[in-house]
C-alpha cells in the first residue's frame, strides 16, 4: 500500500468539516462535544497543543485556550506575575501527554486557535482547576487586569488587612 497525501488533507477537512459547518455548529458557532484529545505541549497557563482524534487513525494538531480562564503571562511586567506564569505553566505541563476530553469549542481570536473547557480524567476542568488554586482567574473576554501589584499613589489610604 503506498502513501497518499490524500488522506491528511481529507482529515483535516474532516475536522474543519466537524468543529464549523457541521448543521449543529453552522447554527451556534460551536461544537459541543465531547471530542477525545491528547495534551500534546503547554504553550502558556491558559493554551495548549492537543492532538484530536477525529476518525480512526486520524488525528489533528490544535491549539486550545482554555474558555474563561486569564492565567499570567510568561513575557511578564513583574516578578509576582512572573511567579504565577510558572506555577500555571508548570501545572498544566504534568499533563502532558495524557489525555482529555474537549468541550463548548468556539473559534479563537487568533487563526488556528480554538477556545474550549477542558477536561481531565483526574483534574477535572483544567480552567477551573488553574482557578481554584490561584494560578488564573475568571475571564470574559474583556480587557484583562495585570498580575502585577499596583502601587499606591501619594495621598492614598492603604486599607485595613
Amino acid at each position: 500500500m503506498t502513501y497518499s497525501p490524500v488522506i491528511p488533507c481529507l482529515a483535516f477537512a474532516f475536522l474543519a468539516n466537524l468543529l464549523f459547518f457541521s448543521g449543529s455548529a453552522l447554527a451556534k458557532d460551536a461544537l459541543e462535544g465531547p471530542i477525545p484529545a491528547t495534551i500534546e505541549r503547554v504553550i502558556d497557563g491558559d493554551t495548549l497543543e492537543v492532538l484530536v482524534h477525529i476518525w480512526l487513525g486520524q488525528e489533528v494538531r490544535v491549539a486550545v485556550r482554555l474558555a474563561g480562564v486569564d492565567a499570567p503571562e510568561r513575557r511578564a511586567r513583574c516578578e509576582a506575575e512572573q511567579a504565577l506564569a510558572t506555577a500555571a505553566t508548570a501545572f498544566l505541563q504534568r499533563l502532558e501527554g495524557n489525555p482529555v476530553v474537549l468541550t463548548h469549542i468556539t473559534r479563537g481570536k487568533f487563526a488556528g486557535r480554538v477556545l474550549a473547557d477542558v477536561h481531565h480524567v483526574d483534574v477535572g476542568d483544567l480552567g477551573a482547576a488553574l482557578i481554584g488554586e490561584g494560578m488564573a482567574r475568571v475571564y470574559d473576554g474583556g480587557r484583562r487586569a495585570s498580575w502585577c501589584p499596583q502601587p499606591i499613589a501619594l495621598g492614598q489610604t492603604i486599607p485595613d488587612q
